[in-house]
């Protein structure tokens, strides 16, 4: 059948710089570049690009550039570029659009709530602290924490009888299975949060017998699927997430087709080679929440009671109350993930269309926990679209205490953002299982950025509270009064509890 679309990319190779060393050809891995030996030139097949860039990077002569195509669509507010390309490829295919990645759509309509808060700063009667001079203390601990605090007979404090997780910087790297993503990239991760002192988690896939030896720094997740879980494996990682929903695709389950269950991905999930790893929108034994209170104490007694249990839901519009249902349910850690949250694949009209912004819900969920008494019992994070060092501080001012990042961390190991995670055909090594593309992440390179990354980030958050006059990443913590919004309209700023900037 005959593509009605244009392609979304134009390949600009000048020849006056082009070597003709093929490298753009090797790094391509979606067959958009070709050697034409009887012309000795590159040639560029338009329709396979996916603006991954990867050619232009590794062209030593940097021969190459990628512009979008310059071919026109007649402006039309409702019938806009997207919805063309988009009807054209389901009338061409019949099948459902997906997608990778975070939420794409515009701000104009759909806001980025941290580009509309300011945090305060401190002046005369607070002044602020030099964190170059005064010490910065960022350690955060998950867990449940005591409604009072207690005195033995000697004055001595009373050390609480719970597990309870310290990270030295309030970040850690998301969700992201062994299978949709490569085993280097799994590695860089546990090597980087080892590194500094904070957690990664495993993913619905399970955990590579290799990295066992990292379970002081691993989070491991249960999911529908239930993929690599048994006895060892809880007891491997220092905390145990419940994957009940995810911010991408709140309401549907996850498929890692066949062709990328390899030997070890078999190994790992604990199903036959080749054979399609298809998570269930619900969990098979959960659909209240006393099932999911049942689901939490099962885990913690499988564990001797050692290790933090948390729940990961996605952030829809009655997250609060289901979170206050979740610390009833003895869960140690409430995860909300937004609807700009990213991911391997999903329905494009899920992720476009399905869930909130964190921001709003990590306000409507502090606030229920703190009105209904029970906020200290269990700790909060957050993800979905956390970009830099100032998302951070915001999500810790409006409730969280620490924060999870995914494609943040992807694009410090390379990622381009092209989202085609879901074609297995990534051309920087990242979300693959194609042994020859996976070369491409070298773990302790990789481990090296991610560290570097969470570093400048914790330098900047130190900086921050510096300017605030404060210390302590717990006094910042649910402080709203540090926070001012801007361009928000009142119905907003009251779900956020934030005041208007002047005021």
């Amino acid at each position: 059948m005959i593509s009605y679309s244009s392609p979304e990319f134009e390949v600009e190779i000048k020849d006056d710089l082009c070597i003709r060393c093929g490298a753009c050809v090797v790094n391509c891995s979606f067959d958009a570049l070709e050697h034409d030996e009887d012309d000795d030139r590159i040639v560029a097949n338009n329709r396979n690009c996916v603006d991954c860039r990867r050619c232009a990077v590794f062209c030593p002569t940097l021969a190459i550039n990628i512009y979008e195509n310059g071919l026109a669509f007649r402006k039309h507010g409702l019938w806009t570029n997207r919805a063309q390309r988009e009807i054209n490829k389901q009338a061409e295919t019949g099948g459902v659009l997906l997608t990778s990645c975070g939420n794409e759509l515009p701000s104009t309509t759909h806001p980025i709530y941290w580009d509309h808060l300011l945090l305060d700063a401190s002046q005369v009667t607070n002044p602020s602290i030099d964190p170059l001079r005064e010490p910065m203390e960022l350690r955060t601990y998950l867990g449940s924490k005591p409604d009072a605090i207690e005195i033995d007979d000697q004055g001595k404090v009373k050390a609480p009888n719970r597990p309870s997780v310290a990270l030295e910087t309030p970040i850690m790297f998301a969700a992201m299975s062994f299978g949709a993503i490569s085993y280097n990239v799994h590695k860089s991760l546990a090597l980087a949060a080892t590194e500094a002192g904070t957690l990664y988690n495993t993913g619905e896939g399970g955990l590579h017998p290799s990295l066992y030896e990292y379970g002081d720094n691993t989070i491991v997740q249960v999911a529908s699927g239930r993929y690599g879980v048994f006895d060892e494996y809880l007891k491997a990682g220092q905390m145990i997430e419940i994957k009940v929903g995810q911010g991408a695709k709140p309401g549907i389950g996850g498929h890692l087709p066949g062709e990328k269950i390899d030997a070890e991905i078999s190994l790992t999930r604990m199903i036959p080679e080749g054979t399609d790893a298809i998570s269930p929108a619900p969990h098979h034994d959960v659909y209240s929440i006393e099932d999911l209170r049942q689901l939490v104490m099962s885990l913690k007694e499988a564990t001797n009671y050692e290790k933090l249990v948390a729940v990961k839901i996605a952030a829809v519009h009655n997250a609060a109350p289901i979170a206050s249902g979740i610390a009833r349910a003895g869960a140690d850690v409430i995860v909300i993930d937004g609807f700009r949250g990213g991911t391997g694949a999903t329905p494009t009209v899920i992720r476009d269309n399905v869930g909130i912004p964190i921001e709003l819900a990590l306000a409507a969920v502090d606030d229920r926990l703190r009105q209904e008494g029970i906020r200290n019992q269990v700790s909060v994070v957050v993800s979905g679209g956390i970009r830099n060092s100032a998302d951070v501080a915001k999500a810790i001012a409006l409730g969280a205490d620490a924060v999870y990042i995914g494609t943040a961390a992807l694009i410090a190991l390379g990622c381009t953002v092209c989202q085609r995670c879901f074609t297995g055909k990534c051309a920087w090594g990242l979300t693959t299982q194609d042994r020859q593309l996976n070369k491409r992440v070298n773990p302790e390179e990789g481990s090296e950025r991610l560290y570097n990354l969470l570093r400048g980030w914790s330098i900047e958050i130190k900086d921050i509270l510096g300017a605030m006059g404060v210390n302590a990443i717990e006094s910042l913590r649910g402080n709203r009064l540090r926070l001012r919004g801007v361009g928000l309209d009142e119905e907003t700023l009251k779900i956020l509890g934030v005041r208007p900037a002047g005021k």
